[in-house]
């Protein structure tokens, strides 16, 4: 049987649909892929090609496409119900979900708060910080702390500590005053809070690794020093791990890797696996008593969304834990983690056309060469990539690399190289000399 006409559905998208980030002027000029499957760490588009996918569908993707586990853990929960409300009710899977999230979060965090999206991970922070402060009497608290570069989603309150201005900065009139703490100076950062100490609700971080910013890594002991300065200021850490949580930098959480633990927790992205819009927002059992109290106190935390704890995505992300413990995930990716570096050294490092590579884990991002904005050099490269059967996703001119988890050894390599094919060809075409560049300095260690 023929499959879908990929022409005709481009026109069908180029019609109705309006994607995200996505300037859709040179959209519609584009022949883009038209996905209709997956399998494992590939995408099939309508023409029955297949694809890598380099960027594990936008970071979300943890132990692959269809994987058997996850895939029978939601059609299980199908067979019972789809959905229902957590306001008033309750339901096994929002239970044992937030039971095992207890169990691996950082810390003493205690209390789970399901929502859908990691913007709605980080708006439930922001304002469980404000609410549990002014609830303790400690009413001056109204200010937020963020770093610069930083991304935690799309929503006003998410964008109001976001420090990445061509995102940000044009809906300046309508976001809540924040403070900027420089990247990287840890000294400058703690001097900062112990500076607004008084008024500081929280201090909301990417922890280890900053994704949308460009995938900037953070030196050792900067989130130590940043977790010790709030402590100081009587401040909330909140640690923003949409991204980086679940693997992606090595361990199950980056905070871990400087022994810090949150006062909140956002999670998403991964936690179902990339299969269902999921996301949660864990708090330690102190924040959480600041919300007890008589109905007529009105401490109560008035926040929720239609499909908060939803059984389908729960059911997704209790398998995807499972798969986790019976495929000693971390595991595979310390190994990968090795390999990746090793790749990276070999076959992009020294190309005439990449400024730095950052990485920790397998959240990679290449920096090209400073080109002029019209010539669109990240973008150029995933297109090479793409005719070459891999999937990518530039951040302006840096090229992200964040497989699946679950990628094999040599899809890995052909990841790599197929980047480094790529970026060299666009090099070539923009009229970058092609002598090799010296590796010293263009690679953060990881």
């Amino acid at each position: 049987m023929p499959g879908p006409d990929s022409s005709a559905l481009r026109a069908r998208d180029h019609a109705v649909l309006w994607h995200p980030f996505t300037q859709q002027q040179a959209w519609v000029s584009e022949d883009a892929p038209v996905i209709v499957a997956g399998e494992g760490c590939e995408l099939i588009d309508a023409d029955g090609r297949r694809f890598l996918d380099g960027t594990s569908s936008l970071w979300c993707n943890v132990h692959g496409h269809r994987h058997p586990t996850i895939d029978a853990a939601i059609t299980d929960q199908l067979g019972r119900v789809a959905h229902t409300t957590m306001l008033g009710l309750t339901h096994p899977t929002a239970i044992e979900l937030a039971e095992r999230l207890v169990a691996i979060a950082p810390g003493d965090l205690s209390r789970v708060f399901y929502s859908d999206t990691g913007a709605a991970a980080t708006e439930i922070a922001l304002k469980m910080a404000f609410q549990g402060h002014m609830q303790a009497g400690e009413t001056t608290r109204t200010r937020f702390a963020y770093l610069e570069s930083s991304y935690h989603g799309d929503t006003l309150g998410a964008v109001s500590v976001g420090g990445i201005d061509i995102f940000h900065e044009r809906f300046g009139p309508l976001l809540f005053d924040a403070i900027k703490l420089p990247f990287g100076d840890a000294e400058g950062a703690a001097a900062l809070i112990a500076q607004h100490g008084s008024e500081l609700a929280a201090v909301i971080v990417e922890p280890i690794v900053q994704g949308a910013g460009g995938l900037l890594v953070q030196p050792d002991g900067y989130l130590r020093a940043i977790r010790e300065a709030c402590d100081a200021a009587g401040a909330f850490l909140i640690c923003d791990e949409v991204a980086t949580g679940f693997g992606r930098t090595g361990t199950m959480f980056a905070c871990e890797q400087e022994d810090v633990a949150p006062d909140i927790l956002c999670l998403g992205k991964g936690i179902s696996g990339g299969y269902l819009p999921l996301a949660a927002t864990l708090a330690t059992e102190a924040i959480y008593e600041r919300f007890l109290g008589g109905v007529e106190e009105l401490k109560t935390f008035f926040h929720g969304h239609t499909y908060t704890g939803n059984p389908l995505g729960c059911a997704a992300a209790i398998a995807t834990l499972d798969v986790f413990e019976e495929e000693q995930v971390l595991e595979r990716v310390a190994q990968r983690s090795i390999q990746f570096g090793t790749l990276l050294d070999e076959h992009v490092a020294s190309l005439a056309g990449v400024q730095e590579i950052r990485r920790r884990g397998l959240m990679c991002g290449v920096e090209l060469l400073p080109h002029a904005a019209t010539e669109r050099a990240g973008h150029q490269v995933i297109v090479e990539a793409r005719n070459r059967g891999v999937l990518l996703r530039p951040l302006g001119d840096i090229v992200v690399l964040m497989p699946a988890l679950a990628i094999s050894a040599e899809q890995l390599e052909r990841l790599v190289r197929v980047t480094a094919e790529a970026i060299a060809v666009v090099s070539e075409r923009l009229g970058v000399p092609a002598a090799p560049r010296p590796l010293a300095g263009r690679r953060i260690p990881s």
